[in-house]
């Protein structure tokens, strides 16, 4: 991966994301990672449709990771355009917003962020 002049990388900063490794490679390679709160859900709408679907799926109980993977597929389509639109509106304003609308305007492709 060769990032783009003035790229920052993303993550939650959840702690399997902040090891010392990867932070040591991370300096390493110069990336430039975007600083915020650890699992950030107000800043990260997607971490909540994660949590409605490990909900959906552990309350159909999978004994086995082939279960697991259908559950998934099958609970993921289930979630409501809906629910999605209310996170997006319930996104914090400002700097994040515009990145979230240049994200939507590419249709997930790469933006200018």
């Amino acid at each position: 991966m060769k990032p783009r002049l003035n790229f920052i990388f993303q993550h939650d900063n959840d702690p399997k994301h902040t090891s010392k490794s990867t932070k040591e490679w991370l300096h390493h390679e110069i990336i430039k990672v975007l600083k915020r709160p650890s699992q950030s859900l107000d800043r990260n709408p997607i971490e909540n449709l994660w949590g409605d679907l490990k909900r959906a799926v552990h309350s159909r109980c999978p004994h086995n990771l082939t279960d697991l993977e259908c559950f998934c597929k099958e609970e993921w389509p289930n979630i409501a355009k809906s629910r999605c639109a209310m996170l997006i509106d319930s996104y914090p304003k400002g700097l994040y917003a515009s990145r979230l609308k240049a994200v939507i305007t590419v249709k997930g492709c790469c933006t200018k962020y």
